[in-house]
């Protein structure tokens, strides 16, 4: 559980406070994370546990990073909330118990899920670029070692 202490406090920025900690909502389309479409890992940003993978983003038009389901199931906590009047499933990092954001049944995807989640909840780990193959290396040296023919 993301305890309410003076560790958090300090970790934490003050909007990632409000959201994990406190289960507060980002403003919509204000989220550093929105747009991004680089490859790459979703972790929380409390525990740096992996939650989502960049294949399963899609953008849904609600301002908010959008995931058709989770890289690991076992990662994420669903939980009923009733909060603001409303009835609706809030999505929780297992390891820590910070708040992420909320589960839809109104995905466009396979699923039928949209993992509407707060961009200040997560941390972004890019994948790194495939290793190239030596057969790869030896083509790219012999291409660089053209002589110089002139315009």
């Amino acid at each position: 559980m993301v305890p309410k202490d003076g560790k958090w406090r300090k970790t934490l920025t003050p909007a990632q406070y409000r959201v994990l900690v406190e289960k507060g909502t980002e403003a919509p389309f204000s989220g550093k994370l929105l747009h991004n479409e680089a490859r790459g890992d979703y972790a929380c940003a409390a525990c740096g546990t992996k939650l989502f993978a960049s294949d399963a983003k899609f953008d849904s038009g609600t301002g908010w990073p959008s995931f058709e389901a989770p890289a690991n199931r076992e990662n994420v906590e669903l939980k009923a909330d009733s909060s603001h009047g409303m009835a609706r499933t809030e999505v929780a990092c297992k390891k820590c118990g910070g708040h992420l954001g909320h589960v839809f049944d109104d995905g466009p995807t396979g699923t039928g899920k949209r993992y509407c989640i707060n961009s200040c909840a997560l941390d972004f780990k890019a994948s790194k670029p495939a290793a190239k193959s030596p057969q790869h290396a030896q083509k790219a040296n012999r291409r660089n070692k053209r002589p110089f023919s002139g315009n």
